[in-house]
């Protein structure tokens, strides 16, 4: 079950995660910033846990550029629960243009234990996964192992080799992540570089209507979706993820999926 403050809807199944670290330099800032701005101008919805540092600055350059973000979160979505307690502004901004989710029920604290466990949503939401500063023992790369284990691309932006938020980003770039310098380098690795301004995105819900149309009459399974929409995989499975958060489809087990019974 997800508690929603805000609404999910269609297009946020064209989104991609910015994570990073809560202590990290204006570079860091900036740059998180800058990358959210760009996607929401192309019509990506960003996705962040809506921590300090790195998280807020990715929600605050989506909003900025009045596209859509969702922030998921370790605590309770309700106002008594959010933390930080100073990032009560930002989750009602947040909220009214986008949305802020959370697994745990309203009056949840911040128990330290629950923040690795929402990784998983933060990347199960997203086509791909940025990292843009991060420590070799910080959440952001727990979110990009989840990442990669979801079948999501991985990001990441390179920093100064004399800066300890550097490290874990280096890690991942020697281990195989795609080294990204701005918005264009990630629409081109998941083959999105047409993608649509946020005005007209907003309307494109034909790729759902599609798989609607596919399992109406059995369902079906994820791999013969992906065959009969001649989409690349993560699109697919994206706006799968959306359908089902929307309960207009089901599953049914072993990755096959069914009309959502009323």
């Amino acid at each position: 079950m997800l508690y929603v403050a805000g609404e999910l809807l269609p297009q946020d199944a064209y989104a991609i995660a910015i994570v990073g670290s809560r202590k990290c330099t204006d570079y860091g800032k900036h740059v998180a910033h800058d990358l959210a701005f760009g996607l929401a101008r192309r019509g990506i919805t960003v996705v962040s846990g809506m921590a300090l540092g790195i998280d807020a600055e990715a929600h605050r350059g989506a909003l900025e550029a009045g596209g859509r973000t969702i922030a998921v979160l370790g605590t309770g979505v309700d106002e008594r629960s959010i933390y930080p307690h100073t990032h009560k502004p930002l989750a009602e901004a947040i909220a009214k243009t986008g949305a802020v989710i959370s697994e745990f029920p309203p009056g949840t604290p911040a128990y330290p234990g629950n923040f690795p466990q929402r990784n998983r949503i933060v990347s199960g939401l997203s086509l791909g996964v940025i990292v843009v500063e991060a420590n070799e023992r910080r959440g952001s790369l727990i979110t990009a192992r989840l990442a990669l284990e979801q079948g999501r691309d991985v990001f990441a932006v390179p920093g100064s080799i004399y800066t300890s938020t550097s490290r874990g980003v280096h890690r991942l770039i020697q281990e195989g992540a795609k080294l990204i310098t701005g918005v264009d380098d990630i629409l081109e690795e998941l083959e999105m570089e047409n993608a649509l301004p946020r005005e007209t995105r907003a309307q494109e819900t034909g790729d759902e209507a599609r798989i609607l149309a596919l399992i109406e009459q059995e369902p079906m399974h994820t791999d013969a979706i992906i065959e009969q929409l001649s989409l690349p995989s993560h699109v697919v499975l994206a706006l799968i993820t959306m359908l089902e958060l929307n309960e207009k489809i089901q599953h049914i087990g072993n990755n096959t999926y069914g009309i959502k019974e009323n």
